[in-house]
C-alpha cells in the first residue's frame, strides 16, 4: 500500500542520496562542486572523505544539522560514529546523508548519478545532470549540445543559419534565442566570446559530469536568458587509470537525404502585376541530389590519470583527435564543381588537483584545441552525377583555442568557506578562400547572366564563373579573462554568500576584409520598375543587370562584465528552505579606440526561491522561484553598430562577360528621380566606411536585455523506484536591444518640435542606425549644428510608430517520470507543452540568420525594429516554438556483459514565416525603407509567423554495448544507430519570396524549398579499453 510505504518504508531511503537527473538540481550554474548535508545527533562529528585523499570533519549544531559545501564531485564516504554511507556527489547537488540517534551500522549503499530517491529538497533551481557513466550508456552524438537536448524544454535551433566549428547544433532553451545561453568549462566561461552563440567543450571522453540548467538559478549566476551548459572534466584519483577509445562513423552506413526539387507553385497576380519565378525553366526540376553533403569521421582518444603524490597531488591528461571527411552539395544551377572537405580537430585536456591540506584545495585546468579545415574543388557533372579531376583549392579555416583555469577552495572553518576561480582564453581564427590571387573576383548568380554574352558551349544552367569561394578574409584574435570569488558563511539556519563575478572580453581584427570584387548578377521580368525607389536607383536598361557589392567590416572592440551578489539560504524550519538573493550586473562595450559606446550602469536582479519538504522525509517537494536575469550586449555588436563598416551596392548594365565571369562594358544605372546618370553606391543603412562617434551610436539611457522568470513545481516519490515531477514556467522578456535605422522619423520629431536647425542632419544620416530599447523612451545624442557638442533628442515608442510593443513570452508545463539506474535498468520520460509568442526572438534571429557568423556582425543588430514598417504583422509564434515535446531515454543491462539503450524524441513542427516586398492590402508592392523583400507580408497579404508549420519530427536512437567478462569488463565494444527510422523531414525552408536582391514581383526559384533536413540515419562504432 502506497501510503503505508511512504510512512514506513522510507526510513531507509531517506538516508540515501538524491542526485542527478531531476528537475530540481543544484543552485550553481557555474559550479564545479556539490554538497553534503543532513542531521545526526546534536554535537556529533561527521567525517567526509573521497577517493582523492580529501577528508573533512564537521560538527553538527545544537539541532543536529551539519553541512559540508563546495566539495569536489566524485565518490565519498560519510561516517558518523559507527554509521557509514557511500555516496556520489554530483555537480550542483546537495546530498542528504542523515543518521539518527541509533548507533546501528547501516548497510553501505553506493548511489549512482541518476538516482532521484529521495528527492533533493535543498535546491530550488531546475537542472539536469548526466555523469560519464550515463554518457557511456546512452546513444548520443558526441557533443555538449546533444547531451543538453535531453533536458526538458531544450530544442534544436536553426542549424542552417547558426553553426560553428567548435560545437554541435545550436540550442534554444525555454523559448529564448540561441544567442542567450552560457557555456562553462570547469567553472570558467567557455561561450563564443564574440556573439554568445554556441560555445566550447571538453574532449567528449574527458567529461566527468555535464549539468544543463533550464532556469531558476540563484543570485550567484546570471548573463543568460536561455540555458546554461556546464561541463566538469575528469580528475585523477589515488589509483592510476589508463585507457583509450576509437569511434568510427563510416561513410557507407550513412543514409541520404531526399533529392531537393525546385518548387513549382501557381503564382498570383497582384495589382495587375504577375509574380514570376526568376528563372522560368527551373520550377519542378531537381535542385540538388540527396546523396551528397555527407560527412564521416574517426575519433581517437587516450587518457591517463592517477596520483603524483599519494593523497595530495593528482593528475589527469587526455588527448583526442577527430578526423572528418565530407563533401559539399552541388546544385543543378551552381558551378560545375564539388567540394571535398577534410578537417582535423585535436584537443588536449590536462588537470592537476592539489590537496594542499584537507582544508585547502588547488585545481588547475588546461585545454587546447587546434582546428584546421580545408576543401578542394573537383570537376563535377550534375547530369551524370560524376566527379572527375581536381580543379582548385576551395578555402582554408583555422582556429586555435587555449583555456587556462585556476581554482582555489579554502575551508577556513566548518562554517566559513572561501573559493576563487581565475581563467583566461586565447583564440586565433583565420578564414580565406583557396584561389590565388585572393583578388580574383567572386561571382554570384552566374546562371542568370545575359546568355547573349556567353561563349559557345556555355552550360545554361551554370553560366560563366570561376572557382573563387569568397571575396573576403577574416583573421581575428579574441581574448577573455575572468575572476570569480565568493565567501560562504553558515550562521545558524542561514547560509550567507557574498561574491564577485567579473569577465573581460577583447577582440582584434574581427569582421570581414574584402580583398576581391564581388559581382552579383540580377534579372527582372519587368524592366519598367525601378530597382529601388527608397535608395533612388532607377530602371535597368533591359532585363539583365549586375550589382557590385562592397562589404568590409574588420575592427577591434572589447566588453567588460562586472557583478557582485549576496544570497541567503535560510532554513526557516526543518521542512522549509528560502533562497533570497540580490545580484548587481554592470556591462560596458568599447569600440576600436577603447571608448565606451554602451554602459549599463547598475542593474539589480532579485532572485527568490523556496523548497518545501512537505512530509519532512524527502518524498514530496514543492518548490518555486522568481528572478530577473540580465544579458549583456554581445561584443560583436561593435562590428557594424559602432565601427566604420562598409556595405554598399552599385548597379550596372553590362555588355560582356570575361572568362572569369566578370562583367565588362559597364554602364552605371541612373537614379530613380532622373537627376543622375549614375545612382552611385547605395547603402540601406548608410554604411560608407565613415567613423562613428561612440557617444551617438546608442541611447544614453540604454538598458540591457532582461527577462523575468517564474517557476512553480513539485516532485513526488511514487514508489521506491519511481519519481514523478511537474513544473510550470513563465518567462517574460521585458527589455531587449536592437538597432533603429529610421533617421527620417527622428527628423519628423525634430521638425515638429522646431529643433531641426539645432542638429547636423548630415552627421545624423551618417550614423543612420542607433541602438535602443523598443519598449522605452530612448534619449539620443545628436551632433549639434555647430559641430562642437550634442543635441539631446528623446524618442518614445509612439514617435517611432511601432505597431505593437516588444513582446516575447514563454509558458510551459513540464512533466516527468523517472526510474533511476539501479544496476539493471533506467528510464526517463519528459513531456513539455509550451508556447513561445511575440515579435522578438532575441539577439540571434533565425529568420534571417543575423548573428549566425561568430566573426561578423548581426547579433543584436537584426532587421527587426529597424523601422516601423518592418515590424508590421511581426507578432506570432516565434522560431523556436515547439508546442509539443516528448523525450524518452533509458538503458537495460541484459547481463553483466550486454547493455541496450535508446533515446526517443518527438517534436511538433517549428513555425514558418514568409517575407516579401510590402503590401498589406492587396495593393502594389512597395519598399518603404529600402530593405526589398524583407517585410512580414506575403503576396500582398499580412504574414505573421506561425500561420504554417514545419512537419513533426520523430527520432529513435538505439545502442548496444558489449563488455566481455574475459577482459574483466574493461573492454567495451559499442554499436549506436542514430535516427534508426531514417526520418528526413525538412527542418528549414527558404521563406523569402524575393530576398534582398531581386526586384519586385520576382520570386526566387528556391522560395518555399527545403534548405536542410533531419540528419539521416548513421551508424557509430566504438571500441574502448579502461585499465
Amino acid at each position: 500500500m502506497a501510503s503505508n510505504y511512504l510512512a514506513n518504508g522510507l526510513k531507509r531511503s531517506a538516508l540515501t542520496v538524491a542526485l542527478g537527473l531531476c528537475f530540481a538540481g543544484g543552485v550553481q550554474a557555474q559550479s564545479t562542486t556539490g554538497g553534503i548535508y543532513g542531521t545526526v545527533p546534536a554535537g556529533s562529528s561527521v567525517t567526509i572523505s573521497n577517493t582523492s585523499g580529501l577528508t573533512r570533519t564537521v560538527t553538527a549544531d545544537a539541532n543536529g544539522r551539519y553541512n559540508a559545501s563546495s566539495l569536489p564531485i566524485g565518490s565519498y564516504s560519510v561516517t558518523s560514529g559507527s554509521n557509514k554511507r557511500d555516496i556520489v556527489v554530483t555537480v550542483g547537488s546537495n546530498t542528504n546523508v542523515s543518521f539518527g540517534g541509533s548507533t546501528t551500522t547501516l548497510d553501505t549503499v553506493t548511489v549512482t548519478g541518476s538516482t532521484v530517491s529521495p528527492i533533493d529538497v535543498a535546491t530550488v533551481s531546475t537542472s539536469t545532470v548526466l555523469t560519464s557513466a550515463q554518457l557511456s550508456r546512452l546513444p548520443l552524438a558526441r557533443t555538449a549540445e546533444a547531451v543538453a537536448m535531453l533536458a526538458p524544454g531544450a530544442v534544436q535551433g536553426n542549424a542552417y543559419q547558426f553553426g560553428s566549428n567548435h560545437g554541435g547544433v545550436p540550442i534554444s532553451f525555454g523559448g529564448a534565442s540561441v544567442g542567450e545561453n552560457a557555456y562553462y568549462m570547469n567553472g570558467y566561461y567557455a561561450g563564443t566570446p564574440t556573439t554568445n552563440v554556441g560555445g566550447y567543450s571538453l574532449p567528449y571522453g574527458s567529461i566527468d559530469q555535464q549539468e544543463t540548467y533550464t532556469g531558476g538559478y540563484s543570485a550567484k549566476y546570471g548573463r543568460s536568458d536561455g540555458g546554461v551548459i556546464s561541463q566538469i572534466g575528469k580528475s585523477g584519483t589515488n589509483e592510476w587509470h589508463f585507457g583509450g577509445q576509437v569511434v568510427y562513423v563510416p561513410e557507407d552506413l550513412r543514409e541520404d537525404v531526399p533529392d531537393t526539387i525546385y518548387p513549382n507553385e501557381t503564382l498570383p497576380v497582384l495589382a495587375g502585376h504577375q509574380y514570376a519565378y526568376q528563372r522560368s525553366d527551373l520550377p519542378g526540376k531537381i535542385y540538388s541530389r540527396g546523396n551528397h553533403g555527407k560527412s564521416w569521421y574517426t575519433t581517437y582518444s587516450l587518457y591517463a590519470g592517477g596520483p603524483l603524490i599519494q593523497d595530495r597531488l593528482y593528475g589527469f591528461l587526455s588527448v583526442e583527435q577527430q578526423n572528418t571527411n565530407g563533401e559539399g552539395t552541388p546544385t543543378s544551377t551552381g558551378a560545375a564543381q564539388i567540394a571535398h572537405t577534410d578537417s582535423k580537430d585535436p584537443k588536449i585536456y590536462a588537470k592537476l588537483n592539489w590537496n594542499i591540506t584537507d582544508n585547502q584545495l588547488l585545481e588547475y585546468t588546461y585545454m587546447a584545441r587546434k582546428y584546421q579545415y580545408g576543401s578542394d574543388y573537383y570537376k563535377y557533372n550534375f547530369g551524370s552525377d560524376a566527379t572527375s579531376d581536381f580543379l582548385a583549392p576551395a578555402g582554408v579555416e583555422k582556429e586555435n583555442d587555449e583555456f587556462s583555469i585556476l581554482k582555489y577552495t579554502g575551508y577556513i572553518t566548518n562554517n566559513l568557506t572561501f573559493s576563487a576561480t581565475y581563467g583566461q582564453q586565447r583564440l586565433s581564427y583565420l578564414s580565406r578562400g583557396g584561389i590565388a590571387p585572393q583578388s580574383l573576383a567572386y561571382v554570384s548568380g552566374a546562371s542568370i547572366q545575359n546568355p547573349a554574352y556567353w561563349p559557345t558551349g556555355t552550360d545554361p544552367s551554370k553560366g560563366v564563373y570561376n572557382a573563387q569561394s569568397t571575396p573576403s578574409v577574416t583573421d581575428a584574435r579574441d581574448y577573455t579573462q575572468g575572476l570569480r570569488a565568493e565567501l560562504e558563511w553558515v550562521l545558524g539556519s542561514h547560509t550567507l554568500t557574498f561574491g564577485v563575478d567579473n569577465m573581460k572580453f577583447r577582440a582584434a581584427n574581427e569582421g570581414s576584409t574584402q580583398v576581391g570584387d564581388y559581382w552579383s548578377y540580377q534579372h527582372t521580368d519587368d524592366p519598367t520598375l525601378n530597382i529601388s525607389d527608397e535608395l533612388n536607383v532607377g530602371k535597368p536598361n533591359g532585363n539583365y543587370f549586375v550589382d557590385k557589392i562592397i562589404y568590409s567590416t574588420s575592427t577591434s572592440m572589447s566588453l567588460e562584465q562586472k557583478a557582485y551578489y549576496l544570497e541567503d539560504r535560510w532554513q526557516v524550519t526543518d521542512n522549509l528552505l528560502l533562497s533570497l538573493g540580490l545580484r548587481n550586473d554592470k556591462f560596458a562595450n568599447y569600440n576600436v579606440a577603447g571608448k565606451p559606446f554602451v554602459e549599463s550602469g547598475n542593474q539589480w536582479a532579485p532572485r527568490l526561491g523556496f523548497s518545501w519538504d512537505v512530509h519532512g522525509d524527502s518524498t514530496l517537494k514543492i518548490f518555486g522561484n522568481a528572478g530577473r536575469y540580465f544579458l549583456a550586449l554581445p561584443m560583436e555588436v561593435a562590428v557594424r553598430g559602432a565601427a566604420a563598416g562598409y556595405y554598399t551596392d552599385h548597379y550596372y548594365n553590362y555588355s560582356g562577360i570575361d572568362a572569369n565571369g566578370v562583367p565588362t562594358g559597364l554602364t552605371p544605372i541612373g537614379s530613380a528621380d532622373g537627376t543622375k546618370t549614375d545612382a552611385g553606391e547605395v547603402s540601406a543603412n548608410h554604411e560608407f566606411g565613415q567613423a562613428k562617434d561612440p557617444a551617438t551610436v546608442a541611447a544614453s539611457n540604454l538598458k540591457s536585455e532582461y527577462q523575468d522568470e517564474f517557476i512553480l513545481g513539485m516532485q513526488m516519490q511514487l514508489t521506491k523506484d519511481w519519481t514523478f515531477g511537474a513544473k510550470v514556467t513563465s518567462r517574460i522578456l521585458k527589455s531587449a536591444i536592437d538597432d533603429f535605422c529610421d533617421p527620417y522619423r527622428m527628423i519628423d520629431k525634430l521638425t515638429a518640435d522646431g529643433n531641426l536647425s539645432k542638429v547636423n542632419v548630415d552627421k545624423m544620416l551618417s550614423t543612420f542606425c542607433w541602438l535602443g530599447n523598443p519598449n522605452a523612451t530612448n534619449t539620443f545624442n545628436l551632433i549639434n549644428a555647430a559641430g562642437n557638442g550634442y543635441f539631446t533628442l528623446s524618442m518614445s515608442p509612439a514617435d517611432w510608430a511601432w505597431p505593437s510593443k516588444l513582446k516575447r513570452t514563454y509558458t510551459a508545463v513540464d512533466l516527468f517520470l523517472e526510474h533511476p539506474f539501479d544496476g539493471k535498468w533506467e528510464a526517463r520520460i519528459d513531456y513539455t507543452y509550451s508556447k513561445s509568442k511575440g515579435n522578438t526572438e532575441g539577439p540571434a534571429n533565425s529568420d534571417t540568420g543575423q548573428g549566425g557568423d561568430e566573426h561578423d556582425s548581426g547579433i543584436s543588430l537584426s532587421q527587426n525594429w529597424d523601422a516601423a514598417e518592418i515590424m508590421k504583422f511581426a507578432d506570432g509564434y516565434l522560431s523556436n516554438d515547439r508546442r509539443h515535446q516528448l523525450k524518452m531515454r533509458g538503458s537495460y543491462a541484459l547481463s553483466p556483459e550486454w547493455v541496450l539503450s535508446g533515446n526517443v524524441t518527438i517534436l511538433s513542427g517549428a513555425p514558418i514565416s514568409c517575407f516579401d516586398y510590402y503590401s498589406a492590402d492587396g495593393g502594389p508592392l512597395t519598399d518603404p525603407i529600402g530593405y526589398r523583400g524583407s517585410y512580414h507580408t506575403c503576396f500582398g497579404k499580412p504574414s505573421p509567423p506561425g500561420v504554417k508549420r514545419m512537419p513533426w519530427q520523430h527520432r529513435l536512437d538505439l545502442g548496444v554495448t558489449y563488455r566481455p567478462a574475459f577482459a574483466d569488463h574493461k573492454l567495451a565494444l559499442s554499436l549506436n544507430v542514430l535516427n534508426l527510422l531514417n526520418e528526413t523531414n525538412p527542418t528549414v525552408i527558404n521563406s523569402n519570396v524575393s530576398g534582398i536582391r531581386l526586384p519586385r514581383y520576382t520570386v526566387q526559384n528556391t522560395y518555399n524549398m527545403p534548405l536542410s533536413y533531419e540528419t539521416p540515419r548513421y551508424v557509430m562504432f566504438s571500441a574502448s579499453y579502461d585499465w
